[in-house]
């Protein structure tokens, strides 16, 4: 029977053509055969000397060609983990990145962790604010939105695939999918805040426009969440908008216009302004 390459031989190869395109061709190389042949690192190590079956190397062929021509290595995979959590990824979502961590961890820190808390994470896309939040807050209640089916299947299936009990999806366009309901003790959101023209864009053409690009220099969906809010959240309930390293002071100032009280903004991973938060006005 024909067999291949060993596994070393496929992964020495795929790391010399990666390095054309990436920055850690190495870490890119284990991923597509972790991910493709479901191994472990381990597992990895001591199938090495192996020779590949003539399906598995046209799977990685496959792969590799894919994220060669500029892919996304999480698209490719389908997979992409954010912070205890291994989500299923489709070309309908943004890809969970780690930056947007510090919008979970100010939710945490915004509200207490074992009392019932009522929270909507709008704009969902592949569900990992909310996913995390229900996870790591089990007394929590999470409501999960997004106006794209799409979008919402991939966020349902990776609820499905964690066993959340505590966690709900809705279709809707921002407050729609609520239906008048209020009470919520956070809302929270990572909205399209791209502005069209913007030089990073080229580099994010596989991910979904509509999740990335908003008009008024990126500032207006962040100003329609922040203008219309007020009346979905409880007394003492805060809004968590993630946004642009350059907006959080514009951020800021239109929570301030509208009267939300405690504001300050909370920095990601890399050091940059990337979550601002408010507190509901004392008086509406």
């Amino acid at each position: 029977m024909d067999t291949g390459p060993t596994l070393d031989a496929w992964l020495a190869a795929a790391r010399a053509e990666l390095a054309t395109c990436s920055d850690s061709p190495d870490v890119e190389a284990r991923r597509l055969v972790e991910d493709l042949l479901d191994l472990t690192t381990s597992g990895l190590i001591l199938a090495g000397p192996r020779a590949l079956e003539p399906d598995q190397v046209h799977r990685l062929d496959t792969a590799l060609a894919r994220r060669l021509a500029g892919e996304p290595l999480a698209y490719v995979t389908g997979r992409v983990g954010f912070r205890n959590l291994e989500l299923h990824v489709t070309p309908a979502v943004l890809i969970p990145r780690p930056d947007t961590e510090a919008l979970v961890d100010t939710t945490l820190a915004c509200l207490a962790p074992l009392a019932e808390q009522h929270v909507a994470d709008l704009g969902t896309g592949s569900g990992a604010i909310a996913l995390a939040l229900a996870q790591e807050r089990p007394a929590w209640q999470l409501v999960a939105t997004d106006a794209s089916a799409a979008a919402l299947a991939v966020a349902r299936s990776n609820g499905q695939r964690q066993g959340l009990a505590n966690i709900s999806f809705r279709i809707g366009g921002w407050f729609e999918a609520l239906s008048g309901e209020a009470g919520f003790d956070a809302i929270v959101s990572n909205p399209p805040y791209i502005a069209d023209g913007d030089p990073h864009l080229p580099a994010l053409t596989a991910e979904p426009s509509s999740a990335l690009i908003s008009p008024q220099d990126g500032m207006a969906d962040l100003h329609h969440l922040i203008d219309t809010a007020i009346p979905y959240l409880a007394p003492s309930g805060w809004l968590v908008l993630e946004h642009g390293y350059d907006q959080a002071e514009r951020v800021r100032r239109r929570l301030a216009e509208r009267g939300y009280r405690h504001i300050d903004t909370a920095h990601d991973l890399g050091g940059q302004p990337r979550v601002s938060y408010g507190q509901r006005p004392s008086t509406i």
